[in-house]
């Protein structure tokens, strides 16, 4: 099988839960994610699974707690999982979202995210960020297993050079 030998997962796959109906969320965000983690970890269950999740996640909202679900699973799944909990994502390089109203949200707000990154520093990160705290979390794990936007910024900065 493809998937044996491989130590480390970036389960970057998500929608947003405009619009949807709980039991379709939870087909999309749990369902979906659990069965692939349930396969990879019974493969190698020392693998590093990283599960990109949003802020906010665990709180009352129908998604956030389908995310809060599906990170607890996750967590008690593998000993080396990590939930990156993503706030404002800054893309670099020309880089666009699949979705249509984030290419719009993007478009509208780009210009000012060095502000509020300025204003707030844990607040926006960096699709480069982001990705060096993914390499940093899978080769040398993480300080902790849910990182939040601030700690996936300093995460980053430690995969650097």
């Amino acid at each position: 099988m493809e998937l044996q030998g491989q130590d480390a997962c970036f389960f970057c796959l998500g929608v947003s839960s405009a619009g949807m109906k709980e039991a379709e969320y939870t087909r999309l965000t749990y369902d979906l994610t659990i069965g692939w983690a349930n396969e990879l970890a019974r493969i190698n269950p020392a693998m590093t699974f990283i599960y990109v999740s949003g802020s906010g996640t665990g709180g009352k909202s129908m998604w956030a707690r389908v995310k809060g679900r599906t990170e607890e699973t996750l967590l008690h799944l593998f000993l080396n999982a990590y939930m990156f909990r993503l706030a404002a994502l800054r893309p670099m390089h020309g880089e666009l979202s699949k979705t249509r109203w984030t290419r719009i949200s993007y478009t509208l707000f780009h210009p000012l995210l060095p502000l509020v990154r300025a204003i707030a520093p844990g607040a926006v990160i960096t699709t480069e960020e982001l990705g060096r705290a993914m390499i940093h979390a899978a080769r040398e794990g993480a300080p902790k297993r849910v990182l939040e936007n601030r700690d996936l910024i300093a995460l980053g900065a430690l995969g650097k050079g």
